[in-house]
């Protein structure tokens, strides 16, 4: 059962298009199984135009056009037994607009990519089509992909389609505040593992079991031999890299070993640091890898920084490669039980570093628009340096006011030595300490012990639970906290604690 909710923004900006005069061309796209299609499907049953969906699939030429053909003909004639055949697009489309007439309607091409790369034609039949049958009309002709690449090259100043498109969605995995949806009856903890291997991907986080562990979901699911999703990396890695896969795959594998900079990447994969930028260019478009650079390094030096560090972007992918790749020798004897026993204590501590940092910076950028903030930030992220690392960083270089964070995920509660250490770090990341105002902010699963809460009052630093954290990213979104939870963050609205001292250690 495909269910649907998180989607607000998306139906809003539909929704917005819809209104406009005149014909629309719309592209939407996203990684596999992020809900691109049940987005669409939900919102043009909302609409209440009529509606024509086709799905593409990789067929030949002759195949893919009377695949279209016929989503139109038995949408204008149902029960049709009988459907025309038409050898050319400008038939087919001239036929498709004349079916169409008047009437308001939303045709849904789903999975254009397929379409363009079994006929090249496409795209040019479909923009004379646009020009001379349907930008005239009552209609609103989505193009839908998860090659992004390609369904971005479209827009392109050469492409046949360059100048028509008249909006473009990127449909997003979901916000971590919606796995309580799928999974009402987790822990925060358990439900922050889960974001760690899958993400907000609806596809995947349908199929876990509430009843059923962390632990033996992952190893029904991903560790398997026949798991549902075992191939599922090598299939989302050729559905937006059509060439040179291999050497792709090996910088993504690289990437998820712990290999940060280019010259780390290339020593790794067999390939020269300078020869890697092209592929790494075009992760980052992808969407597949994220090129981090320090919070600290000011605005006007971040486009030309040299000092960057390479993460996967896509939670499975990292996942995948980190744990299940260099093991699969275990996955083809289906000893999913051995394989969770070895990678367990990594696990955690995987968990920790990707999706708890992650969100713990996402719970910034959620106060910081609720004006829970003492400043607004310019700049989310982390810092390092040879000497320091900082999990959270948010800075207004305007007003000199800095936020340093730290993450705690450990099932024991954060002891003081860790408030201490963070405090330690200040005076080293701000060179001109003096003219700034430093904030304080520890996050941790456990809660704190109470040397810890001491030193956190004498210190004016914020304390943030996990449980605070769940209601506060929920409350974000307008997702309903449990009143456990509620009671919880009661003290979420406090600005994070700051220090009236410059930046010293």
């Amino acid at each position: 059962m495909n269910r649907f909710f998180g989607r607000q923004r998306e139906l809003d900006e539909l929704n917005t298009i819809l209104s406009r005069e005149g014909a629309q061309l719309l592209l939407v796209y996203g990684r596999r199984q992020v809900g691109k299609t049940t987005l669409l499907l939900n919102w043009a049953r909302q609409a209440g135009w009529k509606l024509i969906y086709w799905v593409a699939t990789h067929d030949t030429p002759a195949q893919v056009r009377r695949g279209f053909t016929h989503a139109v003909w038995t949408w204008a004639h149902p029960g049709s037994r009988a459907v025309p055949r038409f050898d050319t697009w400008p038939e087919i489309f001239e036929t498709a607009a004349n079916l169409i007439g008047d009437q308001r309607v939303i045709l849904i091409i789903d999975q254009f990519s397929y379409a363009a790369e079994s006929d090249s034609s496409l795209p040019s039949n479909l923009q004379a089509a646009w020009d001379y049958h349907f930008k005239g009309r009552n209609i609103v002709l989505v193009l839908v992909g998860s090659h992004i690449g390609m369904m971005l090259d479209l827009m392109g100043y050469d492409a046949p389609l360059y100048g028509r498109v008249t909006a473009q969605i990127p449909v997003d995995p979901l916000p971590f505040a919606y796995l309580s949806e799928f999974l009402p009856d987790y822990s925060p903890a358990d439900r922050v593992a889960v974001y760690a291997v899958t993400g907000g991907v609806p596809a995947y986080l349908e199929r876990f079991a509430g009843h059923d562990s962390v632990a033996a979901n992952v190893q029904r699911l991903f560790m398997r031999r026949t798991g549902m999703f075992r191939n599922e990396p090598l299939v989302l890695i050729s559905e937006v890299i059509r060439r040179e896969t291999r050497n792709y795959e090996a910088i993504l594998k690289a990437i998820a070993s712990g290999k940060r900079t280019p010259q780390e990447i290339g020593d790794l994969v067999g390939l020269a640091s300078s020869y890697l930028s092209p592929y790494l260019k075009n992760l980052e478009d992808l969407r597949l890898v994220e090129r981090r650079i320090p919070a600290t390094t000011p605005l006007e030096r971040r486009q030309a920084s040299r000092i960057s560090q390479y993460h996967l972007a896509d939670p499975y992918l990292h996942f995948y490669f980190r744990f299940v790749t260099p093991n699969l020798g275990l996955v083809e004897q289906d000893k999913a039980e051995v394989l969770w026993r070895r990678i367990a204590a990594q696990f955690d501590t995987f968990v920790g570093e990707t999706a708890f940092q992650s969100l713990c910076r996402e719970w910034v950028l959620a106060q910081a628009q609720a004006g829970q903030m003492p400043f607004l930030p310019e700049i989310v992220g982390s810092h390092w340096s040879a000497e320091d690392e900082v999990d959270v960083v948010a800075i207004n270089w305007e007003e000199k006011a800095i936020l340093l964070g730290t993450c705690h995920w450990s099932p024991e509660p954060t002891g003081h030595e860790v408030l201490h250490r963070l405090l330690s770090q200040t005076g080293r990341v701000v060179p001109d300490r003096k003219k700034w105002q430093a904030h304080y902010v520890v996050f941790s699963q456990a809660g704190f012990t109470a040397p810890a809460e001491e030193v956190a009052a004498e210190r004016q630093v914020r304390l943030v639970d996990l449980n605070t954290l769940d209601a506060d990213l929920r409350a974000a979104v307008g997702e309903r906290a449990t009143p456990e939870e509620e009671s919880a963050g009661e003290d979420a609205t406090e600005e994070p604690a700051s220090s009236e001292e410059p930046l010293e250690g």
